[in-house]
């Protein structure tokens, strides 16, 4: 089964802003990045399988792709809590530099930690291979956070290693999984 993760395009949000959760519109560059988009996945078999975030950002470009999808709440970017929405400038110095200090561990105020969201996408993944029907190609539709977090659980990786991926917005990541073992084909496309 190939396998591709792919991150939502470019957002129509602030430099700098926390919006982990937050449910933001997209550019008005969003019709295009979607094209270019395309012409980095294959030609699509009719039985392919679509998953998505629930956040607008991820729906809209599954949409594109696809009229089956199926909406998965793990899928989700990492909770921010108190600090969605806001700029990273405008959070508490000293907060904001424990939490990146620990942010394995620690979550920001009513957010989660990366560990939390490494579990919730280490279950969608336990789902997706041992549950569905197989299927010749699965698509899904997701954030930067979720894909170093599915990264790092794949490769077995101290989950602080995970922003070491580079994960760009647009961006597609081919894994295969074949004989309960996951290949990564390539990241970052």
């Amino acid at each position: 089964m190939d396998i591709y993760l792919i991150r939502h395009t470019q957002t129509d949000t602030l430099k700098g802003l926390c919006y982990g959760q937050s449910d933001v519109a997209l550019a008005d560059t969003f019709l295009e990045e979607v094209q270019i988009l395309q012409r980095k996945l294959p030609e699509l078999k009719a039985d392919s399988q679509f998953f998505s975030s629930p956040l607008t950002r991820c729906v809209k470009l599954a949409e594109m792709l696809s009229d089956k999808v199926t909406i998965d709440d793990r899928l989700s970017e990492l909770n921010f809590g108190d600090w969605e929405s806001i700029r990273f400038d405008d959070i508490n110095a000293d907060h904001l530099q424990q939490w990146t200090e620990n942010f394995v561990h620690t979550s920001p105020p009513n957010g989660e930690s990366f560990t939390n969201l490494c579990a919730r996408v280490g279950s969608f993944w336990q789902d997706l291979v041992q549950g569905i029907e197989p299927a010749e190609q699965v698509l899904i539709i997701t954030h930067a956070g979720v894909i170093r977090a599915l990264l790092a659980c794949l490769l077995k990786l101290p989950p602080v290693n995970a922003f070491q991926f580079r994960v760009d917005l647009g961006s597609v990541h081919k894994l295969q999984y074949l004989d309960n073992y996951t290949y990564i084909n390539y990241i970052n496309l």
